[in-house]
């Protein structure tokens, strides 16, 4: 089966149907690349699926070991390079909630879940991956 269906719907812009669930994903080209940067470029949804990614891989690791690290909110920051017009890096920045409890056995064994999701590991290596946990 196909993971989706993408349509070019005219004036830069598409539309990706996700084709198990139905649920859509619109883009638009920025607006340093003739866009109206009025929804998630193609690059910015590279640069989020590594926080969701991490954010992801850490829930399945909380939830077997019975941590709970809801609330947990991740911040992207993509860099573009020009020559050629490519991600050269993504700044993710984990802020953790207070309260969850967490010892620093814990938080290791979480941040290396987040450090080797499946996108992180997808990711070129040339495209610098700059990690923060901010506990």
């Amino acid at each position: 089966m196909q993971t989706a269906e993408i349509v070019y719907n005219g004036e830069l812009r598409t539309t990706s149907t996700h084709v198990r669930s139905g649920s859509v994903v619109e883009t638009d080209a920025p607006v340093d690349n003739n866009g109206k940067g009025e929804r998630f470029s193609p690059t910015d949804l590279v640069s989020s699926a590594l926080g969701s990614c991490m954010l992801t891989i850490m829930g399945i690791t909380s939830r077997t070991q019975g941590w709970n690290i809801e609330g947990t909110k991740v911040s992207i920051l993509k860099i573009m390079g020009t020559e050629p017009r490519r991600i050269t890096g993504i700044n993710v920045e984990f802020t953790f909630p207070d309260g969850h409890g967490l010892g620093e056995k814990q938080r290791t064994i979480l941040e290396r879940a987040a450090l080797t999701c499946p996108v992180a590991k997808s990711i070129h290596p040339d495209i610098v991956q700059d990690v923060k946990f901010n506990w």
